[in-house]
C-alpha cells in the first residue's frame, strides 16, 4: 500500500507540473491560441489538459483505480497526439531527430514508460481491491 501511494504521488506530481505548464501557456497566449497553427481539435485537447491533469491527480488518491486508468489514458493519448503532430509537421527523415531534440516530448515519453511500468503497483494500493 505504501509503494502504491509513493508511485501515485509521483504520478500526481508530474500531472500537476504538466497542468501548471498548460496554465502558463493559456495565461500567456489566451484561450483562442492555436498552438502555432494546430487545428481547433488539437488546441482544444491541449487546453483541456489544464483541467484534466489536476482532476486525474486528485482521482489518483480519491479513487485510485479510476485515477490510475485515467492517468494511463491521459499520458498515452498525450504522447500519441504529440508524436502525430510532430510527424505531420516535419519530414520523415527528420522525425526521430526532432523527437530526440525535444526535451518536453522526451519527458512525456519517459513519463508514459514510467506510468506503464508502474501501473500494477499504483493500482495495488486501491482499497476497493483489498479484502
Amino acid at each position: 500500500m505504501k509503494r502504491s501511494r509513493i508511485v501515485r504521488g509521483i504520478w500526481a506530481a508530474c500531472l500537476l507540473l504538466a497542468a501548471l505548464n498548460h496554465l502558463r501557456i493559456l495565461l500567456q497566449h489566451g484561450f483562442s491560441w492555436d498552438y502555432h497553427g494546430l487545428g481547433w481539435a488539437s488546441a482544444a485537447y491541449l487546453s483541456s489538459l489544464t483541467v484534466l491533469d489536476p482532476l486525474v491527480a486528485v482521482l489518483l488518491f480519491a479513487r485510485p483505480r479510476i485515477g490510475a486508468a485515467a492517468t494511463i489514458v491521459l499520458i498515452v493519448t498525450n504522447v500519441a497526439h504529440n508524436l502525430a503532430v510532430t510527424a505531420a509537421h516535419v519530414p520523415g527523415d527528420e522525425f526521430l531527430a526532432r523527437v530526440v531534440s525535444a526535451p518536453q516530448l522526451l519527458g512525456q515519453v519517459a513519463f508514459m514508460v514510467f506510468v506503464l511500468a508502474t501501473a500494477r503497483t499504483a493500482s495495488a494500493g486501491d482499497p476497493a481491491r483489498e479484502p
